[in-house]
């Protein structure tokens, strides 16, 4: 039944038919057809756009036309228990790790401490929000340069949290807070650290976090952690 609602659009005539934006629509509503990207179940589209952040071109945005509904049952009878082998770009490929990790004031030169990362891909754009590893976790969304000022970032907020990393400067920001409110809506998240650096570009971060679970109609526990560039933290704070 058709019915008027949000729902993607793909501009043919920006699109060029790379494919980015078919392994981050976890339905798999969209197809490659003649060199271009295609809608090719408007049932298999949620119409949150986890897409968007992919298209390197920016050729997809959401409308609100009439439509099919949005059918999660026949979504969820046509996906295979097991994944298809990954045939994309491999930065996009789904992988869980078995993180090992180690009080950072026990390495050394020869014996640097262990990864505590849990997961990949890590840049906000890249992870679908129904990938397996955002489940009930315990978020750290971090801007890019933080792994860099802070020393320990590894042991002091990695261990333990599912990270997603990005730079409000450089992205696109209505793409992140839609990404974000496909997380909230599918994943269950229990807990929202945010790890910004005090340049004024990375401020709006926090407040992408914070509409994303506006508009997933959700209230998860965020905290604020803003890094000095000499790589001390300089803030903490709920928001």
């Amino acid at each position: 039944m058709k019915v008027i609602r949000k729902i993607i659009e793909i501009d043919e005539e920006l699109c060029d038919g790379c494919g980015e934006c078919i392994p981050a629509c976890p339905e798999g509503a969209l197809q490659i057809v003649n060199g271009k990207a295609r809608l090719v179940r408007e049932d298999f589209c949620d119409g949150l756009g986890a897409c968007l952040g992919n298209c390197p071109k920016g050729a997809i945005r959401i409308v609100e036309r009439e439509a099919e509904e949005f059918d999660e049952k026949a979504v969820e009878e046509t996906q295979e228990p097991q994944a298809p082998p990954f045939s994309g770009c491999p930065s996009a490929a789904l992988r869980t790790l078995a993180p090992k990790s180690r009080n950072s004031a026990q390495a050394t030169p020869s014996s640097p401490a262990t990864s505590a990362l849990s997961h990949w891909p890590v840049q906000i754009r890249l992870v679908p929000p129904r990938a397996p590893f955002l489940r009930d976790a315990h978020l750290l969304v971090a801007a890019d340069c933080t792994p860099i000022a802070y020393p320990g970032f590894h042991q002091d907020f990695l261990e333990g949290k599912v990270v997603l990393m990005g730079c409000p400067k450089f992205d696109n920001v209505q793409d992140y807070v839609a990404r974000f409110a496909a997380i909230f809506k599918e994943a269950s998240i229990q807990r929202v650290t945010v790890l910004v650096m005090e340049v004024p570009c990375c401020s709006g971060l926090p407040l992408v976090v914070k509409k994303g679970m506006e508009l997933a109609e959700v209230e998860v526990p965020l905290e604020v952690v803003v890094i000095g560039i000499e790589g001390h933290i300089l803030e903490r704070r709920a928001l």
